[in-house]
């Protein structure tokens, strides 16, 4: 959470890099007070101001001075940024997701490096994407990062994601912005516990098509193991109901295809068979993830994912737009989760009106079975568990249970199918159909849709 400056006479919503990706603004703060719903207030967006960019990730700058009242909410007046940025190329939003340790980060290091040449990006190497100095000493990645670059026929915003359990959190906030997912399995030691549950989760916030890359294909020295384990993650991902008989899978060795990249930056197709193997496993994302539909004609949404602040600038709010656009003039309403001067992860910035924060709601839910990584035992009405709703996590409480004849049911069992009354201990901006996760204690036990808002 990002602690609120005070009002200042310009503040700036920027772009520290350049990109293709995010839209920039300038802001002068001329503050209006409005009146608005509770947890909620506005952004208005002057006559020289940038359209947003559907499906990329956005910087806003913000600024939360004290309200007088929870019913009241103030307005900000923004202009534009001296540089406009174009993109020529379709643009996807990308990541790498799967068990700790199994390769996601170098593999991002090593595409990154590996499509440098065509331009658009910048080569990261492994330690610039894990930056933080715990990542760095423990040698996992705990936030997630995003890098950009190019292939000959479009433009990839990648996030690189957590696989360690202890930060699941966080590679649910990473998926929730993916419009296709790289899944990196090592191929020594097949699908492991945070495989199945990432699989999960990107069904659940709805990543919609998946590339796997058996990584360390180095170690293994069998090929029969090796196609072992490409026909296990072929029916985990039938399991969760991707296609997995028809998802690519290629082969290959991020460690040493980084490792040739360093040594020679030039080096080009062709030249080095593990470089290869990166360039083919960009081609199946090329070729198998589809350009996704923008849903432009929707109201506008961009879901918080991230807050910080920049001495003598504001607040900044990162996140990606989740439908619609946003254009000149519009005054966008910040929603969900409480009263307060500091805006934060979970919140989202959207068109006034379009969407409320609610606390209750019926749901159907699949609780996962002991095989899934679920729970071992029932549990019944009053369970609190969290429940991870785009990018925020909440506690919340279930109050009733309904079997599937809408019956009052006493109990739950892992592997049922239920309807449930929910109602959360803050207030979240959801919606009909909107799905989400169940954890528990570390691990996932369950995943589901919103059927209906009661509160």
């Amino acid at each position: 959470m990002a602690s609120t400056p005070s009002m200042a006479p310009s503040i700036p919503l920027i772009n520290p890099k350049p990109s293709t990706t995010r839209t920039s603004w300038l802001c002068s703060a001329t503050p209006t007070t409005t009146t608005t719903t509770t947890s909620s207030h506005h952004l208005r967006l002057s006559s020289k101001c940038s359209s947003g960019i559907l499906g990329g990730s956005s910087w806003l700058t913000l600024s939360n001075p004290a309200r007088p009242s929870p019913t009241t909410s103030k307005s900000f007046t923004v202009r534009a940024a001296r540089g406009k940025f174009e993109r020529k190329k379709p643009h996807v939003n990308i990541g790498t997701i799967g068990h700790v340790d199994h390769g996601k980060t170098t593999l991002t290091a090593a595409l990154t490096m590996a499509l440098a040449s065509l331009g658009g990006s910048a080569p990261k190497k492994y330690d610039e994407i894990d930056a933080a100095p715990e990542e760095r000493a423990r040698g996992i990645t705990i936030n997630t990062a995003t890098v950009e670059y190019e292939t000959e026929s479009r433009h990839y915003a990648h996030v690189d994601c957590p696989g360690h359990a202890d930060y699941v959190k966080n590679m649910i906030t990473g998926a929730a912005q993916m419009d296709g997912a790289i899944l990196v399995v090592s191929g020594a030691d097949g699908p492991m516990p945070q495989t199945k549950e990432h699989i999960l989760l990107a069904k659940q916030v709805g990543v919609p098509n998946m590339v796997v890359f058996l990584n360390k294909q180095d170690q293994v020295d069998d090929e029969e193991l090796l196609q072992l384990v490409e026909l296990e993650v072929r029916d985990l991902l039938t399991s969760y109901e991707f296609p997995g008989d028809d998802v690519p899978i290629i082969a290959g060795s991020a460690l040493l295809a980084l490792e040739a990249l360093m040594a020679n930056p030039a080096i080009k197709r062709g030249d080095d068979k593990w470089v290869d193997k990166i360039y083919e496993l960009m081609d199946a994302v090329d070729s198998y993830i589809p350009i996704p539909q923008r849903q432009t004609e929707l109201p506008f949404l961009l879901a918080i994912e991230d807050v910080f602040s920049i001495t003598g600038r504001g607040t900044v709010a990162t996140g990606r737009v989740e439908r619609g656009t946003v254009k000149v003039g519009e005054t966008l309403e910040i929603v969900g989760l409480r009263e307060t001067r500091n805006t934060t992860r979970g919140m989202v910035l959207a068109k006034p009106g379009t969407i409320t924060p609610h606390t209750k709601f019926v749901a159907i839910v699949y609780v996962l079975k002991k095989e899934e990584g679920g729970r071992h035992s029932p549990f019944f009405a009053g369970y609190r568990p969290q429940f991870y709703m785009r990018t925020t996590d909440v506690t919340g409480k279930v109050t009733s249970i309904m079997n599937d004849k809408d019956e009052e049911s006493k109990m739950v069992m892992p592997g049922d199918r239920v309807k449930m009354v929910v109602e959360l201990i803050m207030p979240v901006a959801c919606e009909q159909g909107m799905r989400f996760a169940i954890r528990e204690g570390g691990k996932t036990v369950g995943a589901g849709v919103i059927q209906s808002i009661i509160e």
